[in-house]
């Protein structure tokens, strides 16, 4: 792992001080997450459109998560040795074109496409902003990077699903305005890339930055082992929320306003992030188990609520899992980053992201093959039983002995200091 050097600029070159760089890449954080959430809504208006099953709406979902993550794999890196911008810039400008690609879908094709391109540009710029964040933030302000980090991304997916919900339902134009709007938005800030700082002069080695790195140290096995049910229960509820989450409420609770859908997929995601910041200065095994305690709780209610057919408890069960989402994740992820030194992180990370993102794909693609066969309600109904059995085998498994050096319970731990996107 090479040395990050700070790279120097000529005095008469443009340059954002780097207080307002640093919030121009939170912001650019922000503003991938959304358009990752966009289509969230549009999949029941596309699915009757386009005819397609169920089986293909998963599809379009999960080829985006694999796009994700074969990019985070390969490309996440490559900003360590050719420089922050350079990486950013490119990246800002496929998801650009793959926003373009969704203005002029014409079909199931046409979405698949959009999504593996989206999917690659944003793997992509995960890698060099979660670590941009870490470089740009204030002297004085250690853990702020981190707290970016978790919470932009949720608030960007609550703005991309609230929004895309309110465009469609009263805007003109519904399939089309809302990435008309994101290709405008990632344009501008690809050019605005150009006066943000450089942070990394460019080193060799660039080739050798694309290999995939999954490894978890020898000391970071048993955690991460204890770690694997929280993580996968989170991302697994995530899943079911932002693929078949609008089919639920349009067709099991009866409400096809598309501004209703968006509104319940905000309220997942915004409790995410609110609940992000109100925990951070736990300690991370106490923010992890009441993440995971309010997960397997808004598990339980979302049962109830399929159950009785009420969209209020469903969006109880939204906001309750959401914070669980947020906050499990989050405990688990600056457990583990604490047993890693700084050159095991990448890989540490890679292989937590790889399990993640899995959990978040895998099961939609089974819903996809189930929901002909047994219907909507039952299949959401297993998906959300196995979510809460997960977190419940979590919330069993004996705390495992940790490694001298780590946080005790009840006081805060140091910020990790490498890119972590949800804590």
């Amino acid at each position: 792992m090479p040395a990050l050097r700070p790279a120097s600029h000529p005095g008469s070159t443009l340059r954002l001080p780097r207080a307002a760089a640093f919030w121009v890449v939170g912001g650019t954080v922000a503003a991938l997450l959304a358009a990752s959430s966009a289509p969230s809504p549009l999949y029941p208006i596309y699915q009757q459109e386009f005819r397609f099953s169920a089986l293909e709406l998963t599809a379009i979902f999960a080829v985006y998560v694999l796009a994700v993550l074969l990019s985070l794999l390969t490309v996440g890196r490559l900003s360590d040795f050719t420089g922050r911008r350079p990486v950013l810039a490119g990246a800002l400008v496929v998801e650009a074109a793959a926003m373009a690609v969704f203005l002029t879908a014409e079909g199931t094709h046409w979405l698949l496409a959009a999504r593996v391109v989206q999917g690659l540009a944003t793997g992509a710029a995960i890698g060099v902003l979660g670590a941009y964040l870490l470089d740009l933030q204030p002297a004085d302000g250690r853990r702020l990077g981190s707290l970016v980090n978790s919470v932009a991304p949720a608030v960007g997916l609550g703005i991309g699903a609230l929004g895309t919900g309110l465009l469609v339902q009263y805007g003109p134009y519904p399939t089309r305005l809302t990435f008309a709007l994101l290709a405008g938005v990632f344009a501008v800030l690809a050019a605005v890339t150009a006066t943000l700082p450089e942070t990394v002069r460019p080193v060799p080695g660039a080739l050798a930055s694309l290999r995939p790195q999954v490894a978890v140290p020898a000391r970071a096995r048993r955690p991460f082992a204890a770690a694997l049910p929280t993580m996968l229960s989170t991302w697994a509820l995530g899943g079911l929320m932002f693929s078949v989450g609008g089919s639920v409420v349009r067709t099991v609770f009866d409400r096809p306003n598309t501004a209703v859908v968006g509104v319940v997929l905000g309220i997942f995601a915004g409790a995410a992030a609110a609940t992000g910041v109100l925990v951070s200065p736990l300690s991370p095994e106490r923010i992890e188990r009441l993440g995971t305690v309010a997960l397997a709780v808004g598990a339980g209610v979302f049962l109830v609520a399929l159950e009785v057919s009420s969209l209020a408890l469903f969006v109880v069960a939204g906001a309750l899992a959401g914070s669980g989402f947020g906050s499990a994740f989050l405990g688990s992820m600056r457990s583990l980053t604490q047993l890693a030194e700084p050159h095991e992180r990448a890989a540490l990370l890679s292989a937590v992201f790889v399990a993640s993102y899995l959990a978040l794909s895998v099961p939609a693609l089974a819903a996809g093959v189930l929901i002909p066969r047994i219907g909507l309600l039952d299949t959401t109904v297993g998906y959300a039983g196995l979510v809460g059995l997960g977190a419940l085998a979590s919330l069993a498994l004996p705390v495992l002995a940790r490694p001298a050096g780590i946080a005790a319970p009840g006081r805060p731990a140091a910020a990790p200091d490498s890119p972590c996107w949800t804590c």
